[in-house]
């Protein structure tokens, strides 16, 4: 009964820890917010989480181990490579709709902890692109595809489906959109960004 209550109470931290950290960020969060947030007092939330950067790394991992796999399973599936350029769009943008601080929160620690960077690429379920990269090698080596290097392709797909999320506040005024819009607008892009990458690269 104990394990069970101590896995529901850490999951409602988790939850709150997300709500505050999506809304003011890593540096800006305090822990008695999240204390509040979860219904807890904050002797409860150290016995947990001893620490904010600990309790952000328990956040990050929860996100981030449920979209690995997902990247994975696309990029390694015997499928081809419009097919992978199309579905991993698709499944990232919905992903981060429902995790809209993830990306941020990649960037925060890139900038500001190397060594958190680290430990989740160390972790086993992080992306290989071996396969991947022998795949576009194969497809350009057939004509199938213009000559492109594997990783730039990699960084090409990575790089349009992340900064819309990344940058969006900016966006959203470049572009002169409400929230519900630019929810539209993202959308679109699951399709938008595969097409213009296939086009960009098809030979065929």
């Amino acid at each position: 009964m104990e394990t069970k209550e101590n896995s529901s109470t850490e999951f409602t931290i988790l939850n709150a820890a997300k709500e505050i950290f999506e809304r003011k960020g890593m540096v800006a969060a305090r822990m008695q917010e999240i204390a509040d947030e979860a219904g807890i007092n904050k002797a409860m939330l150290h016995y947990y989480y001893r620490s904010k950067q600990l309790l952000f790394e328990a956040v990050f991992k929860s996100a981030f181990s449920l979209l690995a796999p997902q990247i994975n399973e696309i990029i390694n599936a015997d499928t081809s490579i419009f097919e992978k350029i199309r579905n991993f769009s698709s499944n990232y943008i919905s992903f981060v709709m429902k995790h809209p601080y993830l990306p941020n929160f990649i960037i925060q620690e890139l900038n500001r902890n190397p060594d958190f960077v680290k430990k989740i690429v160390a972790e086993k379920n992080f992306p290989n692109i071996s396969k991947f990269k022998q795949q576009v090698d194969e497809k350009v080596e057939e004509g199938v595809i213009r000559p492109i290097k594997a990783e730039q392709l990699f960084i090409n797909i990575m790089s349009l489906n992340i900064f819309p999320f990344i940058g969006s506040q900016l966006l959203k005024g470049l572009v002169n959109v409400n929230e519900e819009a630019y929810k539209q607008l993202m959308e679109e892009r699951k399709t938008e960004i595969a097409d213009f990458i296939i086009n960009s690269i098809k030979l065929k």
